[in-house]
């Protein structure tokens, strides 16, 4: 597992390296989680890769661990959640009407995008 999550780290850093050198606007834990899913899909073409860490289900395992735990990350958030409650009650109003507003928005493009999508992929005689 100690291998595993070091392949994952590695990767994330290898993407922070590459977007700081290359200034590319793109977190890199992104471009590393593009980097990792190169990784396993050349482990998967390439029959050698496939030993140690990037052995079949071992990378999978591992990350599904770390998902099974990922609320954990949100005790320091809501830590500093509490730590500001004076801000939140002298702006709760315009923190509520920003979130609702965004995430109205965000549903918007998320359908538009589906719409787009949908029209483009969809077969000839289906296109309305």
């Amino acid at each position: 597992m100690i291998a595993c999550f070091s392949l994952i780290l590695m990767c994330q850093l290898a993407g922070e390296i590459l977007v700081r050198a290359a200034r590319v606007p793109v977190p890199g834990p992104v471009l590393g989680f593009m980097l990792l899913f190169g990784v396993l899909l050349l482990r998967d073409r390439v029959g050698p890769l496939a030993r140690g860490p990037l052995a079949p289900g071992r990378i999978e395992g591992t990350a599904k661990g770390f998902l099974a735990h990922m609320s954990l990350l949100f005790v320091p958030a809501g830590v500093g959640v509490v730590q500001k409650l004076d801000l939140i009650a002298a702006h709760g109003v315009a923190i509520v009407a920003v979130l609702a507003g965004s995430v109205i928005l965000t549903m918007l493009a998320t359908v538009l995008t589906f719409l787009v999508v949908g029209r483009v992929v969809a077969p000839e005689g289906d296109r309305q």
